[in-house]
């Protein structure tokens, strides 16, 4: 399962209450250092944070001045919210992406969940079922923009006519699309059909389950479940302080409503020993590729360690 998809290692910058200044340095940087992807998030408020009205730059404008910063690395939000765009239009940006990144752009997009923005900006949060059966209708629209001269669907959210895409994405097929999500009864079948990535968050364990039942999908759709890179969203704290590895496991710990002690476990966290051990639990689960969430303060030293100490054993 693993031996399909290299190990691979990325940092998600959530460009809340952080500087262009300070994103710039982090992603120049880090695609020096070697990450293998860069990521942005798709929102236009502060998550997980008291006051939702701070400084949160919007994810697709960054991303485009970014991508003028970096050489080699992959990019893309992690991950867009369907609901926020007419799927049409989130073709036409990808494939302008990826034409301006030199074909390095990955489409990341997910249902949409926070509630707050849509209600703010006016845009129609639908029902559960709503946003996943519109995420369904888009990734074929987009798929189909990409890679068709003229694509039409007639959905029960979007009706598009001969809709077309040009000029097309630099990346063949298209863009590798990471959907993003746990919904294990209509999310993951829509990953078992569409993904050429999936993202979650959870200890190995969790993957594990998750990626038997994308497995089982997988059967029902007809499609060889191994061609999706699984890939895992995770604090990064490497060779920290212990004060500060305190601080990233009671934050996880209460994201996700486990210990701290527990929560470390789904953390790239403590010495090279200890995070080679996680790796191996992660690919031993299926996971092969670790994306590193980066709130401001960035510590730009954990990602410089990490990058000079653990990556080159996989490369």
């Amino acid at each position: 399962m693993a031996e399909k998809h290299p190990i691979r290692f990325g940092v998600q910058t959530g460009q809340q209450n952080v500087s262009w200044a300070e994103l710039t340095e982090l992603w120049s940087k880090a695609d020096g250092w070697g990450y293998d992807s860069l990521w942005v998030f798709d929102h236009f408020y502060p998550i997980f944070v008291p006051d939702p009205t701070g400084p949160c730059m919007e994810g697709w404008t960054l991303l485009s001045a970014l991508s003028q910063h970096t050489k080699r690395a992959r990019l893309g939000a992690l991950v867009n919210g369907n609901t926020y765009r007419n799927p049409c239009l989130t073709a036409k940006m990808a494939a302008t992406l990826d034409n301006v990144s030199g074909g390095r752009f990955n489409l990341g997009i997910g249902a949409g969940w926070f509630e707050l923005e849509h209600q703010s900006f006016g845009v129609d949060f639908k029902t559960i079922p709503g946003r996943l059966q519109a995420l369904e209708e888009s990734l074929r629209i987009i798929k189909g923009m990409f890679t068709q001269d003229k694509t039409s669907l007639t959905g029960r959210h979007y009706k598009v006519v001969d809709a077309v895409c040009n000029p097309k994405p630099l990346s063949k097929p298209h863009p590798p699309i990471m959907i993003g999500g746990q919904g294990e009864k209509t999310l993951l079948k829509i990953v078992a059909r569409h993904a050429d990535m999936w993202n979650a968050t959870g200890d190995a364990e969790r993957m594990k389950y998750l990626i038997n039942v994308i497995n089982r999908h997988g059967d029902t759709v007809g499609r060889d479940p191994d061609e999706i890179e699984k890939t895992v969203m995770m604090g990064l704290c490497y060779r920290a302080p212990k004060e500060r590895e305190e601080v990233m496991m009671s934050i996880v710990g209460a994201m996700s409503g486990k210990q701290p002690q527990e929560a470390r476990h789904q953390i790239m966290i403590g010495d090279r020993h200890e995070c080679l051990n996680t790796i191996e639990r992660y690919r031993k689960a299926g996971v092969t590729h670790f994306i590193f969430m980066a709130m401001a303060p960035f510590f730009l030293e954990d990602f410089q360690r990490f990058a000079e100490d653990v990556i080159p054993a996989f490369r």
